[in-house]
């Protein structure tokens, strides 16, 4: 697992994809710091790492991006907060779906 502060490079998205044989990065996207967490195997480590990392907890959002199709998921169980109003795994907010979305093609979509 490895933050990623800045856009990487295709060796990285490569390491990161591993534990889904390349189909898939497992994300925590920090809203507040525009940074991500991304390779491990539950949304869980990725947000530790951010934690760990000085992230706030309520800033903290599950995502997975798909390197093949170049897609975002928003489906994680580390999205479940009634208190913020996210009752499901899927980010409902529209706008906060737009912001993860941006920040994740800013730091993965390598051209």
């Amino acid at each position: 697992m490895i933050i990623i502060r800045e856009p990487t490079n295709p060796e990285k998205l490569k390491e990161m994809a591993e534990p889904f044989f390349g189909l898939r990065i497992k994300l925590a996207v920090d809203v507040a710091r525009e940074i991500l967490a991304g390779g491990g195997e539950l949304h869980f480590d990725c947000e530790q790492l951010l934690l760990d990392d000085s992230s706030k907890q309520e800033n903290i959002w599950g995502a997975d991006w798909y390197p093949i199709t170049k897609e975002v998921g928003f489906e994680s169980i580390i999205n479940i907060r009634p208190r913020q109003q996210n009752v499901t795994m899927e980010v409902r907010n529209l706008q906060l779906k737009s912001r993860i979305e941006k920040i994740v093609r800013y730091l993965l979509e390598v051209v």
